[in-house]
């Protein structure tokens, strides 16, 4: 069987190697780097560069640790960047060392479906290459949003694209959108000491998560002297002299160095040859059925250009699933269980649904909340801002969870494998968790939906 994947991003690199491990001969083919915008443009080099901004912060709070350091503490943006870069070629390396072990075949070019089972790839040097194959897997994924109101010019107003790019900080910053991008940015340039300001339409930071956790991350932002406005928006937007001058529906004026745009992200399946194969789109996303097949046999889509959360984990699984329905098997994709994650400090991690949307929708539920503070862990390094929350159905089954604080993006998975499974609080609360650690908060919470909790009032 021959498999060729159209994109080399976290959806197709790992379809790729899965799809070899269970006996395929497979092409890749990717238009500009494997890893795509997760290892080059988005998870890695972000959290890459929030770990720098990590360390500078716990070396300016060492004097709590009893430790004391001489001299002047200053951040290297120019070594930062380099260490970020640095450490994406490395995984890059890593992912072109397994397709060359395993035999995939990489083909640099932009691929477009000329049938169900022939791929023309249009490479730099101008040639062309026919790919064929028995089942074809499209994996382009995404790209930044930048409303057409917004002078673009990625110079002065910038996505994350060239934020991740840059050669120099600029002084001041204004950051249109307070989802995750926006505040891992905001938070990472401010701790560098770029004035920063987030311009949000929601009435919150994070508006899809509930309002007790990003509250908790607005407290931490308001430590910080970043400024947040919410419940505003952007109505005009100007460079004069250097500057970006920008006018909100309040009236309010606003003026920095640049602006960074992060207010979602779009399909990339420009150019794919979907409609002229009449592959079925809706909302400019490609539609698949629970095997991840489109609407023409043999032909499967993935990752960002499908219906379902703009998440690297997501795209991966959707890739697992596709191959192996693509050889045969019948595995369907389910997405009652993904992890969201947002890697500021506070961390915040979610699974399930939330709180909020359980009120919408009249759901009876249960809630166990145990604050980080009454942990000896939390107290014992420091970070002790934020909670656990659990929720649990009318059968005490765990249907979503968000935690705030320490860790949080590690300390979801116990959570994260209670709602695949369908485990219920009482279940997962009866297993012993080692103390002292931070994951004792869990167990905590989850004892709090039955309001059993020992160390809380």
């Amino acid at each position: 069987m021959k498999i060729a994947v159209i994109g080399g991003g976290p959806g197709g690199y790992v379809a790729a190697i899965k799809a070899s491990i269970l006996g395929a001969d497979v092409t890749v083919v990717e238009k500009k780097n494997l890893g795509g915008t997760c290892l080059n443009l988005g998870c890695i080099p972000t959290k890459s560069l929030l770990a720098c901004s990590e360390v500078l912060e716990m070396i300016n709070s060492c004097k709590d640790f009893g430790v004391n350091i001489d001299g002047e503490i200053k951040a290297n943006f120019s070594v930062m960047m380099k260490r970020k870069n640095k450490i994406v070629d490395q995984i890059k390396n890593g992912i072109e060392f397994l397709f060359k072990e395993r035999g995939i075949e990489l083909i640099n070019g932009f691929g477009k479906l000329i049938d169900r089972n022939k791929i023309e790839v249009s490479k730099k040097d101008g040639t062309k290459e026919i790919v064929e194959a028995d089942k074809i897997i499209l994996a382009t994924g995404s790209v930044p949003v930048v409303p057409s109101m917004f002078p673009y010019d990625g110079k002065y107003i910038i996505t994350s694209d060239e934020a991740l790019q840059l050669d120099n900080l600029p002084q001041s910053m204004i950051i249109v959108g307070g989802g995750v991008i926006g505040c891992e940015f905001g938070q990472f340039f401010k701790k560098l000491g770029v004035k920063i300001t987030i311009v949000e339409m929601a009435d919150q930071i994070l508006p899809f998560e509930d309002k007790d956790v990003s509250k908790q991350l607005s407290r931490a932002f308001k430590k910080d002297k970043i400024k947040m406005i919410v419940k505003d928006k952007i109505e005009t937007v100007d460079i004069k002299e250097g500057k970006v001058v920008a006018s909100l529906s309040s009236g309010k004026n606003l003026e920095a160095e640049k602006m960074l745009v992060s207010v979602g992200r779009k399909p990339f399946i420009e150019g794919l040859g979907l409609e002229e194969l009449d592959i079925d789109i809706k909302n400019g996303k490609v539609v698949v059925n629970e095997n991840m097949e489109t609407s023409i046999e043999g032909v499967y889509a993935i990752g960002d250009i499908v219906d379902s959360p703009f998440l690297a984990h997501v795209a991966s699984k959707e890739g697992i699933i596709a191959v192996e329905n693509a050889l045969g098997k019948n595995k369907k994709i389910k997405y009652r269980a993904v992890p969201r994650c947002v890697y500021t400090n506070p961390e915040i991690a979610s699974v399930g649904v939330t709180e909020k949307k359980l009120k919408e929708e009249g759901i009876q539920y249960k809630v166990g909340k145990f604050d980080f503070r009454g942990l000896g862990k939390a107290q014992a390094i420091g970070k002790f801002q934020g909670f656990v929350k659990v929720l649990a159905d009318d059968t005490d089954k765990i249907i979503g969870a968000s935690i705030v604080g320490p860790h949080a993006t590690d300390l979801l998975s116990e959570l994260t494998l209670a709602v695949h499974l369908g485990l219920t609080a009482e279940e997962v609360g009866d297993v012993i968790h080692p103390h002292p650690t931070l994951s004792e908060a869990l167990m905590e919470a989850l004892h709090d939906v039955h309001n059993q909790c020992v160390h809380s009032l």
